[in-house]
């Protein structure tokens, strides 16, 4: 396993919603127009199974694809991308509005207005507040499924997606990447009486459930090409938001669910029938992404996130992820092209 990566523990999550939560975040905020880590440690089966199988999920023409963003002193940081936002008054960004902890809305909100909050909309507002400055309409949010974020940045529909979004070697030729803010893996979540144990032998004949256009689909898919799935799995199952997985799995119509360990911990966080089965079986970091050959953009983006991991990063962790995390050793390592 390489040296540089940031390990934090994943613990048992309890439950904190029920699925009427889910369903109504599901089935109500979609109808609605939006106004507005650390990777988590764990040993390895046969060895390296964590590593080649992160490796697969990647494309395999690129190495880290992590590293491959602009450094914020490689050129300009206030160009033609930045100053249009300025001009325009506000930021636009593409997230979730249904990943409980990452990017939500809280029905349990007294205010009037629900606004979406978590991991990832702190994150957004810090961008925002450094890009626009900080004022009141700074930013304006984009709820988007899972198969809609490239093409929303490459239409031009939103600035950028702040979104759980994995850097691959495959979306970086459809995107630009900021540097990693944050660590994970692909992981199963399987009801608790399941006797399912993980990403072995024992998804024998068991339906998954993954997002389309997902790292997970991408990872399912070429394990079973290459054999390294238990061949009678069947991962026919897919849906536009990986949320939609967990309800498919409350109502039985699937057996198990793949995604990033920490949107899993999230919805086991939801649901107390469910939980993560065995280890994370890939590396994967989340990166906040942009339209390509925004140079300018990408480097502003990675000088926030500069001072935010110093002023910032672990702050909304602990607000957010830790109860279910664990402690954090802080933002994953950064490393530029």
């Amino acid at each position: 396993m390489n040296a540089r990566r940031v390990r934090a523990g994943l613990r048992g999550w309890g439950g904190v919603g029920a699925m009427a939560v889910v369903c109504v975040l599901a089935a109500v905020f979609a109808l609605l127009l939006p106004v507005a880590q650390s990777r988590v440690d764990g040993g390895r089966d046969a060895g390296a199974r964590g590593v080649a199988h992160g490796e697969q999920a990647r494309a395999e023409e690129c190495e880290a694809p992590e590293d491959q963003s602009l450094s914020p002193s490689s050129g300009p940081q206030d160009g033609a991308n930045v100053q249009a936002i300025k001009d325009r008054g506000y930021l636009t960004v593409g997230v979730d509005q249904n990943s409980y902890r990452w990017g939500y809305r809280d029905p349990n909100s007294t205010s009037e207005t629900t606004q979406l909050e978590g991991f990832d909309i702190d994150l957004v507002h810090a961008i925002a507040d450094r890009i626009v400055g900080k004022r009141e309409n700074n930013v304006r949010f984009r709820a988007i499924p899972t198969i809609r974020r490239i093409p929303a940045i490459q239409k031009g529909e939103v600035d950028m997606v702040v979104r759980t979004m994995t850097i691959n070697c495959a979306r970086l030729k459809d995107v630009a990447f900021s540097s990693p803010y944050f660590e994970t893996g692909q992981q199963v979540l399987a009801p608790r009486k399941s006797d399912i144990t993980g990403y072995d032998e024992s998804l024998a004949g068991k339906r998954i459930c993954s997002a389309t256009g997902s790292t997970a689909y991408d990872a399912l898919a070429a394990d079973k090409k290459d054999g390294d799935l238990v061949g009678s799995a069947d991962i026919r199952t897919t849906v536009p938001n990986q949320l939609d997985c967990l309800v498919r799995l409350q109502l039985g119509e699937v057996d198990a669910v793949v995604t990033d360990g920490a949107l899993a911990a999230s919805q086991a966080a939801q649901d107390p029938t469910v939980e993560l089965k065995g280890e994370p079986f890939t590396d994967e970091y989340y990166g906040v992404a942009m339209k390509k050959d925004s140079d300018d953009l990408v480097r502003r983006v990675n000088q926030v996130l500069v001072d935010y991991r110093e002023d910032g990063w672990q702050q909304s962790y602990d607000t957010w992820l830790a109860k279910g995390l664990g402690k954090s050793e802080g933002p994953p390592p950064v490393e530029y092209r």
